[in-house]
């Protein structure tokens, strides 16, 4: 028999521990190498690792615990062979299921059909987290309804199980006529807890720090999207079908940006100490919601991407974001950000910085208002921009033409194409 160790990757040169948040397989299942193994999440990134081996997984850290790098968190016997695969078996022809027969007091009915117990159901086995939270209620994995995949019980189930609800319901095979449900009675005050993920305390970290180290401040203007709407509306399917992506109005702000931030370069440097460091490249996080919670993924020297090239950039980021598959080096550095809240229907917000950049841009969404254009009252597209920038290092007067050379560019973004 020969076994060998499975540890906690180093993800990143400040990364020192993590939540193993999940694993991907079951123990004793045979794994291959370069499999999904477990989920890890670190206070910047959750990101699946992959098996080093091929053999038989013994785990031995269960989920939801904190794990320091280098720890052992699972063993392979890699002796073992890889189980055979069995042939599909052949499916007999169905037949019709007997009715049940429903006594209502001195006469018998035959319904047409009977609703199946949900405790029928095959289940698979909880995860070990929830196995110990349903040990300690005192309840059976058959009692829970599962949310994972297959039906198995997750930690999330269980601890709703022990707060009272999911639980599993015996179902009558009586007929009986529908009841309505009219929500939860006054009685009914149940709470549940989970532990935050290490993103989520990295999140709540960084917005404190940035609110209690930076002096910051909020300047507004707003754009009139017209000429990017139709430039889209004249070029997309070209563009698509050339590129084969979408030509988003991402790319036209990032492009915008960095024209700012080279006419602007304090808004793109950082303090250090008592320096300021100007940066001479152009490094654009584009914050990305997921499921996990907000990520900054960095579009790495945009001034030498084309349009094409950042659309296809920021669409391979969000993918990996949204499928917990980004990496830290995606989301290190970084010298300026956009974030887009127009994508929820924020009208109007204030962006807060991530330090140690000293200005963030916030997009919103987009409206048909009245406007006045050459003394006449038109209805044009318009959209509000908020720049929030380190009053310490930039004064309101740079962060006010900051953002006209944004709206500048926006509404004529011919000047960006033919380097005006």
């Amino acid at each position: 028999m020969a076994i060998q160790e499975v540890t906690v990757p180093r993800t990143g040169e400040s990364i020192t521990e993590g939540t193993l948040n999940r694993w991907l397989k079951p123990n004793g299942a045979y794994v291959k190498v370069d499999e999904p193994l477990f989920e890890l999440g670190t206070d910047k990134a959750t990101q699946e690792v992959p098996s080093p081996f091929a053999g038989l997984l013994q785990i031995v850290v269960p989920e939801g615990k904190t794990v320091a790098v280098g720890a052992v968190v699972a063993r392979i016997d890699t002796s073992a062979t890889p189980p055979a695969e069995k042939p599909a078996p052949i499916k007999p022809t169905p037949t019709p299921p007997p009715t049940a027969s429903v006594r209502q007091g001195s006469q018998t009915t035959e319904p047409d059909s009977v609703p199946a117990s949900r405790d029928a159901a095959p289940l698979l086995a909880p995860s070990p987290a929830a196995a110990r939270v349903l040990a300690e209620a005192g309840l059976q994995p058959r009692e829970v309804i599962g949310t994972g995949p297959g039906g198995r019980v997750t930690k999330g189930d269980a601890l709703e199980a022990a707060a009272g609800n999911g639980r599993r319901e015996s179902v009558s095979t009586a007929v009986v006529p529908p009841v309505a449900r009219l929500g939860r009675s006054s009685s009914e005050r149940s709470t549940s807890r989970e532990p935050m993920s290490q993103i989520r305390k990295r999140i709540a970290a960084r917005l404190l720090e940035s609110q209690n180290t930076t002096a910051t401040l909020t300047t507004f203007n707003e754009v009139d999207m017209t000429a990017v709407m139709d430039l889209r509306a004249r070029y997309n399917d070209r563009f698509e079908r050339k590129h084969g992506v979408k030509l988003g109005f991402m790319s036209v702000f990032v492009k915008a940006a960095v024209e700012a931030l080279q006419a602007f370069p304090l808004v793109n440097a950082r303090i250090e100490g008592a320096d300021i460091v100007y940066q001479h490249f152009y490094d654009i996080g584009v914050a990305v919601s997921t499921e996990k919670g907000l990520m900054v993924p960095i579009v790495r020297d945009a001034d030498l991407l084309s349009f094409a090239d950042i659309e296809k950039r920021i669409a391979e980021l969000a993918k990996k974001a949204r499928d917990g598959k980004i990496t830290v080096t995606d989301l290190e550095g970084g010298t300026f950000t956009i974030t887009n809240g127009g994508i929820f229907g924020s009208m109007l917000s204030t962006p807060i910085l991530n330090p140690p950049q000293c200005a963030i841009l916030g997009m919103h969404t987009i409206q048909k208002r009245a406007v006045v254009i050459n003394d006449q009252i038109v209805i044009r597209p318009m959209m509000y921009l908020a720049l929030s920038y380190d009053h310490r290092l930039i004064d309101g007067r740079e962060a006010v033409q900051f953002l006209v050379t944004i709206k500048e560019c926006i509404e004529n973004p011919g000047r960006m194409l033919l380097d005006l």
